[in-house]
């Protein structure tokens, strides 16, 4: 079953176009929207992305540990919520979803991270 040529060219324009191409395994920084009474303000969330679902109504995951607690928040592409994303850094990772993440602690949780060529 395809989907029409008409629904793509569609799908495509509500696509956004302004955030970087990350994958799992990239440390990133969202700028998030926080409406507090009538004023409105970014606040970051830095973490490393675990996980990305791709498609129309796609969105990704990212995990940052907080005064020794883990945190993840999923954030769908197109939210209005999403300000900017920056790409912070990239590591090698072998899996689509780094779900495994979640039971290491401490040194066992690194990655290796991938040379940049400058």
């Amino acid at each position: 079953m395809s989907i029409s040529p008409i629904m793509q060219k569609l799908a495509d324009k509500l696509q956004r176009t302004d955030l970087p191409d990350f994958k799992p395994g990239d440390t990133i920084r969202v700028q998030v929207k926080i409406k507090e009474g009538e004023k409105e303000r970014l606040q970051a969330f830095e973490g490393l992305v675990i996980a990305c679902k791709k498609g129309p109504q796609g969105s990704f995951t990212v995990r940052k540990m907080s005064f020794g607690q883990g945190v993840e928040r999923i954030f769908p592409y197109n939210s209005k919520v999403v300000d900017k994303v920056e790409k912070i850094r990239s590591f090698r990772v072998r899996r689509a979803k780094l779900f495994y993440i979640r039971g290491l602690r401490g040194k066992a949780a690194r990655l290796r991270e991938v040379e940049r060529a400058s």
